[in-house]
């Protein structure tokens, strides 16, 4: 099978294809791969249900062992499709603090980061469609 990188293997029903396709995407494909759900007021505020996850947003987060929690988005790594979000950290055996990743399909935007106004134009643009 070809190496590198193709738009083709998304159409492929095949798994390993879809795999390589997440694995060997480039970065400005990745970026669609960072998008996390809207809280119900977001949702009914700009008709749409998931957005991508910036710096800035407020998150909460849904599942694994920080399940509850809230804060800011700190850093977004499209390489690992992780996000770094403040207060959330585990203490390491010699008691140095390292900021835990969370995929972003176990978080919730509760709050925009509109600081940016071609995100805004870009979630209007959506709604009005």
């Amino acid at each position: 099978m070809k190496s590198g990188f193709s738009l083709s293997w998304l159409s492929s029903s095949q798994p390993r294809k879809q795999r390589k396709f997440r694995f060997n995407a480039p970065l400005h494909i990745r970026g669609k791969f960072v998008n996390s759900t809207l809280s119900k007021e977001l949702r009914e505020k700009y008709e749409t249900r998931n957005v991508r996850v910036r710096k800035g947003d407020k998150v909460k987060i849904l599942r694994g062992q920080f399940k509850g929690k809230t804060g800011t988005v700190e850093k977004v790594s499209l390489a690992k499709t992780k996000i770094f979000i403040s207060g959330v950290e585990l203490a390491k055996k010699d008691g140095a603090k390292v900021k835990y990743p969370i995929h972003p399909s176990n978080l919730m935007i509760t709050t925009l980061n509109t600081e940016d106004k071609k995100r805004l134009k870009n979630l209007k643009q959506k709604k009005s469609d």
